[in-house]
């Protein structure tokens, strides 16, 4: 029996990403390489690891496989870093937390500039809210990471984003060149109390407010400023996930988050990690 660890990337892609497409797109593979390569680990062991039809899931004995699997391609990956810090090597794969509105309004261009500069080095994306991003930072479950106000570090600068008035485009302010915090006060207040609050509450300094309602998720928070419900305000690249019906205005005064790209504070860097960082410095 003759396994390899193309077989269970492909197998673990599958079952992670939901799908052969998915998991093609994931590997950087076409789908029919992945679908071959599952039916490799198949054949070798002898028993299905995935249901097909409606949609690919494992197999009771594939989910047998499974911790099984991750726990390989783990022990692989590790050795492979290891070997690439030993020798400085910028390459391999990283994985990359940041903040819905960075995925959505700044990573592309990071993106496409890595991409073209460092055509070695793999970047997958996790999306978290500002606090996960954090802590998966400082467990290992990432590499690399945009923090938002982190304290001063090793890393890199990448935006300083302004917030503004998030209002239905039909709102008496909505033609406004900007808006002061205190000319919302006529409109019922929906606190976006991820990590903006803290930013929402600043901006607020010496103007009293009472938030109706405390919403966390993003989109929920578009919802209801669309249907009428309040006004918000949120950090300017929200500006890349706006729906139709809604504009932001600059706030005054203003408020800024720091949009900061590193690597973990206490630990030594991954050397594509460095070469991340270095791109944009």
């Amino acid at each position: 029996m003759a396994l390899n660890f193309a077989q269970l990337r492909a197998f673990l892609a599958v079952v992670d990403e939901g799908g052969f497409g998915a998991a093609a797109d994931a590997l950087g593979l076409t789908q029919s390489a992945v679908s071959h390569a599952v039916a490799a680990l198949e054949r070798t062991l002898g028993h299905p690891v995935l249901h097909r039809r409606g949609g690919p899931r494992p197999t009771a004995f594939g989910r047998e496989v499974l911790g099984h699997a991750r726990s390989a391609v783990a022990a692989s990956a590790a050795i492979t870093d290891l070997a690439a810090r030993r020798g400085g090597l910028a390459g391999g794969t990283v994985r990359l937390a940041a903040p819905p509105t960075v995925c959505q309004g700044l990573l592309p261009d990071l993106l496409a500039r890595w991409r073209d500069e460092l055509p070695q080095v793999r970047v997958r994306v996790f999306e978290g809210e500002d606090d996960e991003v954090v802590d998966w930072l400082a467990n290992g479950a990432v590499e690399v990471a945009v923090a938002v106000d982190p304290p001063p570090g090793r890393g890199v600068v990448v935006g300083e984003d302004p917030f503004h008035a998030l209002l239905l485009a039909d709102h008496p302010l909505a033609r406004e060149e900007s808006v002061h915090v205190s000319d919302l006060a006529d409109d019922p207040f929906l606190l976006s109390c991820g990590g903006c609050e803290r930013h929402v509450r600043q901006a607020h300094r010496g103007v009293p407010f009472d938030p109706v309602h405390r919403v966390r998720e993003l989109g929920t928070l578009l919802a209801m400023v669309r249907a009428g419900v309040g006004v918000s305000i949120v950090p300017g690249l929200v500006r890349a996930m706006l729906p139709p019906g809604l504009v932001l205005v600059p706030l005054r005064p203003v408020v800024a988050r720091r949009l900061v790209l590193g690597g973990p504070p206490d630990r030594e860097w991954h050397p594509a990690v460095t070469a991340l960082v270095a791109s944009v410095a």
